[in-house]
């Protein structure tokens, strides 16, 4: 693996998406659509999750002819791990916050 992951809010997002469907490959579109991350934000994420072996992407031909091929990236299996961890972590953080107001 390059660098070690990246823990931001953003990031939490995005692998909170790909948890819905961990084996299945997404468009980065779709994934803009579902996290409300701009561009500038998603796409580099994902590179550096791929970089890190959390994620894997791969071109695809377009559905349409005449259409460019996209990318399209999915959960390693060690990326799905994280991702779980991710989500319990955060899963914990919320629960203490909505404890100390209570």
């Amino acid at each position: 693996m390059g660098r070690r992951p990246i823990f931001s809010s953003q990031t939490d997002r995005l692998l909170a998406v790909l948890l819905k469907s961990p084996q299945a490959w997404q468009h980065g579109y779709a994934l803009m659509k579902q996290t409300g991350l701009q561009s500038g934000t998603l796409y580099p994420l994902l590179v550096r999750l791929s970089d890190q072996g959390l994620l894997d992407a791969e071109w695809r031909e377009a559905d349409k002819p005449g259409k460019p091929p996209r990318h399209v990236y999915r959960l390693t299996p060690g990326g799905l791990a994280f991702a779980r961890e991710q989500a319990a972590t955060a899963s914990k953080t919320t629960g203490a916050l909505l404890g100390a107001k209570a």
